[in-house]
């Protein structure tokens, strides 16, 4: 492989290791700012004990997906230098403001009050550390906005000029909120409640089958299979909206999407069938007729534009119309194990939970990590979708790339892929450690002050 296809399958690499643990901590800490809300509400009655051991328990958790997002978006950074320096030099007018606005809003903000939050209980009043938790969770969300603010403007880039083949800003509102923004930042952040979601629920059921589980793994438990088989229906909901958007702003993704290689009225959906290229068609297409126009358009007999509308600019068929379907298939799975996870919950809302039938709670285990498997397959269709281009229809990727010996950048892969992996099968192993040998948390008791010294 030369050396443009190699960066790309490092950046890919970086990304997607990198993308894991943002899209746990975005939403994990609003649910410990729902445990901290919910133990000082029940604070001298024996539920806010329960309500403690979850936010204690959780609370580590989340500092250890923080500083591996830290470390593993640092490491991405880097490659904007070494791999893709054209990036910066044609969209850095607005890329770098953008990323700077990240670091000075939402990075500072989760860096003040981090260690309050983790640290402070029974150093500052209940108040104060409340209010700690709340500033880490909106900082999270905040760095989300931002991050989605660029990656949605280079995927529908508005507000800009283009002076000597470089971008510079016009309407930064514009650039902003993009066409794109709001439905990707919202189907981001709901991405986020689902996978921390079945994370908690994931790590409780555990438990309870270790035979480790406290009170705050029950709590825990219910909050988490409430809020997902909440959270799922509307992102289905936001999903159809972010795909008529898509429909609007980037149609050859959406043919690739649905694998629709010449335009027609009344397109059919194509459940699963085999992309083939090179011959322009599906084989073995499962289809339901006329179906994909009513999904897509909203329409029986709308006209949807395949294939051979954008010759030489579409992108890469296949990794796009099964990224789609993994996604698709995981959220169809989320929706049938929250919904049945909350009914088996409601049923038995008076006994213990130990006694939740066992298949369930190993279809828990099973799904624990079930939305990293969703986000990266919605992220290689959002990302690959959007090829040749690195911003949509103006600047092709292939222009970006630094021209480095394909050695050195298959090198520098081989060590990113060997690292990645033994730090993904670290934080899952000191998870179930965690999870098993859960520590209970020390009475919030301040410290008292110092003698006075005497002569």
């Amino acid at each position: 492989m030369d050396a443009f296809t190699l960066s790309r399958i490092q950046f890919a690499a970086n990304i997607s290791f990198h993308i894991l643990f943002p899209t746990v901590t975005i939403a994990l800490c609003w649910f410990l700012v729902f445990f901290r809300l919910r133990h000082t509400a029940t604070r001298g009655t024996p539920a806010a004990q329960g309500w403690e051991q979850a936010y204690y328990f959780w609370t580590k958790v989340f500092a250890l997906t923080f500083a591996m997002g830290v470390v593993s978006g640092i490491t991405m950074s880097f490659q904007f230098g070494t791999n893709w320096p054209g990036f910066m030099e044609h969209v850095g007018n607005i890329a770098g403001p953008l990323l700077g606005y990240e670091v000075l809003t939402a990075f500072f903000l989760e860096a003040t009050f981090l260690g309050i939050m983790l640290f402070g209980r029974g150093r500052v009043s209940e108040r104060v550390h409340l209010i700690a938790t709340l500033m880490v969770a909106f900082g999270t969300t905040l760095s989300a906005f931002w991050i989605l603010s660029l990656n949605s403007w280079m995927q529908t880039p508005v507000g800009y000029q283009i002076i000597d083949g470089k971008f510079h800003a016009v309407d930064w509102l514009a650039i902003v909120f993009n066409p794109s923004f709001p439905y990707r930042l919202g189907h981001k952040l709901l991405a986020s409640a689902l996978t921390a979601g079945f994370l908690i629920a994931g790590v409780s059921a555990w438990q309870l089958i270790k035979g480790v589980a406290n009170e705050g793994t029950r709590k825990a438990l219910r909050t988490a299979i409430t809020a997902v088989a909440m959270v799922i229906p509307l992102q289905i909901f936001m999903g159809d909206l972010h795909g008529l958007n898509t429909l609007e702003h980037q149609p050859a993704k959406i043919a690739a999407i649905e694998g629709i290689w010449h335009t027609e009225k009344g397109a059919p959906l194509t459940l699963f069938g085999l992309p083939n290229e090179k011959e322009g068609r599906t084989d073995y297409a499962l289809q339901i007729p006329k179906a994909a126009s009513l999904i897509l358009a909203h329409d029986i007999d709308a006209e949807l534009k395949g294939l051979n509308e954008f010759p030489g600019a579409h992108p890469p068929v296949a990794p796009v119309f099964w990224g789609f379907r993994v996604m698709v298939g995981v959220g169809m799975l989320m929706l049938a194990v929250a919904w049945v996870g909350a009914f088996v919950l409601y049923r038995r809302r008076k006994q213990d939970l130990a006694t939740l039938p066992r298949p369930l709670l190993v279809t828990l285990v099973g799904m624990a990590f079930s939305g990293w498997v969703a986000t990266l397959a919605g992220w290689y269709v959002t990302e690959i979708g959007r090829q040749p281009y690195l911003v949509y229809g103006l600047f092709k990727t292939a222009d970006a790339v630094a021209p480095h010996a394909p050695a050195l950048v298959a090198s520098t892969l081989a060590a990113y892929l060997i690292v990645y992996g033994l730090l993904l099968v670290a934080y899952v192993g000191v998870i179930n450690y965690m999870a098993e040998h859960p520590a209970m948390p020390t009475p919030a008791v301040p410290h008292p002050a110092p003698a006075p010294r005497t002569a």
